[in-house]
């Protein structure tokens, strides 16, 4: 291996939570190993002193969030040192007797660590697996046709008006999307082949989750390619109507709304409604809508109203207002209400990702010092981070939607930008608060599997998992010098001022506070896309980036974001709030935080289904279910009551978070629930409200609810102000009938290092 130039170092001090150990400090291809021997030797029962064993710290190249080397000062009795600060919060100082095995143990780490260059080079296609996981195949867990008939929509007899269409089946329809598709049955794949067209990266709206009880659903897509001319898709429309009137009662159907829905659009009508939109792709993710349905009998008639007939379907659009109408600017934007007249939006105002990542940064600010002293983290550093804010702002998006499933009966539709960042953050949490079998070991595996990997949220840019030389720095160097090997990207090229204070912000690359970034956005769910560069401009310069780097595959340090670690976070609160209705316990969320950036599995190194086909990565690699099903015992709540949610009315399966505790995840921090959670920490029931508006076909936004805006009200109790006034929005069948008052409802009660 010639990226190794030293492979052991002996007489080296660890410090940790301000302890010091000394022992040896292994390189291996893919793991940094320190191993030392403890101070006394430990007895037996009979006192007997057992044989010493060496106890180990393994940390994985991939693991790394930030390396800085700090050479010895001249004429001076210091040791070289190098810090690590690594992305499961582990927070380690090695110090050495002497600076070239120091210097050299800092560029093996550095090569072995971003300098691979190709994803096939990760420690998951090497790794082979002893007993018990070698006789474990997680890869046969989630089979999606089975997925499909456990929620009753089959390919031999579509149920609940349903079917799967085969469309994609060879990835080319689209190519972040999953090989099968739920659509309604009335949907016709000619429809689609239209409709996707209308839609960011061709990701249309399809099925996600059919509700057992009243065959309401959760479908997610991208943004529509709206664009500054106001461009439409009549097929598009179509599709979204046929989702809100699948679970329409056959008493109300009609046959004229049977032949709507089965008809083809005339070509000309196509033409006119997408001719603008084929060059307009970008990569921002589009919001979802909330949606409104009154289905009845007749206007003004008094007959009686049957179950599911007044439905307030939704289209939840997760960005916040601004930025959805920005989009616009470059083609894309957000659905006009006055085509879909059916239907009410949300706007939830989730962040994007490079808000999301500075949050996180600033978290990591707040332990940046765990190595050297095991004083606890700055309160008001955490506070200042929003990190709880953005949990906050899931959940309460989440328990919007799981509300107007299960209690409004209502139709549900979910997209961000492209539809893979916090469209899977959302459907994800909902499902979990609607489906008692996805908070089984098991079902949350297939949500997983569903939500994140099927439908293609981008684990490999967003995890970094190929690392990269921004991350690690060496002090007291001029980082922008020639010749200063391993320089980083430092923000002070002069190499003036403090060179520690210097060293420790460069080294935060990795949560890059830039909002406007202006890497690639071909793959980026970050919505402020530069306007003045056009969407062919942008791909050309890709493609000689690109042709430039060869083969090398790079981290794209702004298009990192802690997306699936926020989903893990969120889903902590509901297991911390309700500890008995989950089969899986804390540990089990903390390892799989812990897995997705080991890359000892072949489960998260791609950004979808198409990639992990062509990479073969069922065959060449194991999967990260293999991990904890051959130690299911030790990932299961022994608090769990399988008995409470094994009932036949739909609402007792219901959970919903009280997000007024949410509280810091303290053991993935690798702190005390003293240090995060004690009599001082504030919480953030003070903290404004996400919603930011509400529009319907007859209403603009933020209209809709009074004071649903109002910076004094807590977000609570405007998403319940929200999931209260829908109710009283009315919308006849083809007319526009006048709108029902509506007034704001009541608030709803509502560090660990193992050897693999």
């Amino acid at each position: 291996m010639d990226k190794i130039r030293i492979s052991k170092v002996d007489d080296v001090n660890i410090i940790r939570r301000g302890i010091t150990l000394q022992g040896t400090l292994h390189l291996t291809p893919h793991h940094l190993i320190f191993s030392h021997i403890p101070a006394s030797p430990t007895e037996d029962a009979s006192g007997i002193p057992q044989k010493i064993r060496p106890k180990e710290l393994w940390i994985t190249y991939p693991m790394i969030a930030s390396c800085t080397y700090r050479p010895a000062p001249t004429a001076s009795h210091q040791q070289p040192s190098i810090r690590l600060r690594c992305r499961d919060f582990v927070f380690v100082a090695f110090h050495f007797l002497d600076e070239r095995p120091a210097r050299d143990a800092y560029e093996t780490i550095r090569s072995l660590t971003c300098k691979l260059g190709r994803i096939e080079k990760l420690y998951a296609f090497s790794y082979r697996p002893q007993s018990p996981e070698k006789h474990v195949n997680g890869w046969d867990v989630y089979d999606p046709v089975k997925e499909w008939q456990r929620m009753g929509v089959t390919e031999e007899a579509p149920g609940a008006g349903w079917r799967i269409s085969h469309i994609n089946t060879d990835y080319q329809y689209s190519p972040t999307y999953p090989a099968l598709l739920p659509v309604p049955a009335t949907i016709s794949d000619n429809v689609l082949n239209y409709a996707g067209k209308y839609r960011s990266r061709v990701r249309i709206p399809v099925l996600t989750y059919l509700h057992p009880i009243n065959n309401c659903t959760i479908t997610r897509s991208s943004q529509p390619l709206v664009g500054v001319r106001g461009n439409r898709s009549i097929q598009d429309e179509k599709l979204v109507a046929a989702i809100f009137a699948s679970s329409k009662p056959r008493i109300l159907s009609t046959q004229s709304s049977q032949t709507e829905f089965d008809s083809s659009p005339e070509p000309s009508q196509v033409e006119a409604g997408n001719a603008s939109l084929e060059n307009s792709m970008t990569d921002t993710e589009a919001l979802e809508d909330e949606v409104l349905w009154r289905a009845s009998a007749g206007s003004g008639s008094s007959e009686h109203r049957t179950y599911g007939a007044q439905q307030h379907n939704l289209i939840v659009d997760a960005r916040p207002t601004v930025n959805a109408y920005a989009m616009q600017a470059v083609g894309l934007g957000s659905e006009n209400m006055d085509h879909y007249p059916f239907a009410a939006k949300a706007y939830l105002g989730i962040d994007n990702i490079h808000v999301m990542r500075d949050s996180l940064n600033k978290v990591m600010d707040a332990l940046k010092d765990s190595d050297l002293t095991p004083l606890p983290p700055n309160r008001e550093q955490l506070a200042r981070s929003g990190w709880l804010k953005h949990i906050t702002s899931m959940l309460e998006g989440a328990a919007l939607i799981a509300r107007q499933i299960a209690l409004q009966h209502s139709h549900v539709l979910i997209h961000c930008s492209d539809g893979w960042d916090r469209t899977s953050q959302l459907s994800s949490l909902s499902q979990l608060c609607l489906d008692p079998y996805y908070r089984t070991l098991e079902g949350f595996i297939v949500l997983v599997e569903k939500d994140w990997l099927s439908f293609g949220h981008m684990f490999r840019h967003r995890s970094g998992f190929l690392n990269s030389e921004k991350w690690f720095v060496i002090e007291n160097e001029r980082l922008g010098g020639v010749g200063s090997a391993g320089s980083g990207s430092g923000l002070n090229p002069s190499g003036g001022g403090n060179a520690f204070e210097n060293a420790l912000l460069s080294a935060k690359g990795f949560f890059n506070k830039d909002n406007a970034s202006r890497d690639s956005l071909a793959e980026s769910d970050g919505e402020m896309t530069p306007f003045d560069v056009s969407p062919s401009s942008r791909k050309r310069n890709a493609t000689a980036k690109e042709g430039a780097q060869g083969d090398r595959e790079v981290t794209k340090v702004k298009e990192t974001s802690p997306v699936f670690h926020q989903f893990l976070d969120a889903t902590y609160q509901l297991l911390y709030q309700y500890p008995t209705r989950f089969e899986f316990n804390e540990r089990f969320l903390r390892r799989l935080l812990y897995h997705l950036y080991s890359c000892q599995y072949g489960t998260f190194l791609y950004n979808n289904e198409k990639d992990r086909v062509e990479a073969k990565v069922k065959e060449r690699t194991r999967s990260v279910w293999d991990y904890f099903l051959a130690r299911k015992a030790q990932f299961i709540n022994e608090n769990y009551d399988p008995l409470i949610d094994d009932r036949e009315k739909g609402h007792e399966r219901l959970l919903l978070p009280r997000v007024n505790e949410v509280r810091w995840w303290n053991e993935v921090f690798g702190r005390t629930d003293a240090e995060m959670n004690g009599p001082t920490f504030n919480s953030v029931r003070s903290s404004p409200g996400v919603l930011t508006g509400v529009e319907t076909s007859e209403t603009s936004l933020g209209a809709g609810v009074p004071d649903i805006g109002a910076p004094s009200m807590r977000s609570s109790n405007r998403v319940a102000s929200l999931g209260s006034g829908l109710s009283g929005l009315t919308l006849s069948g083809k007319g526009r009938g006048p709108r029902g008052s509506r007034s704001p409802g009541p608030p709803r009660p509502e560090m660990e290092v193992e050897m693999q």
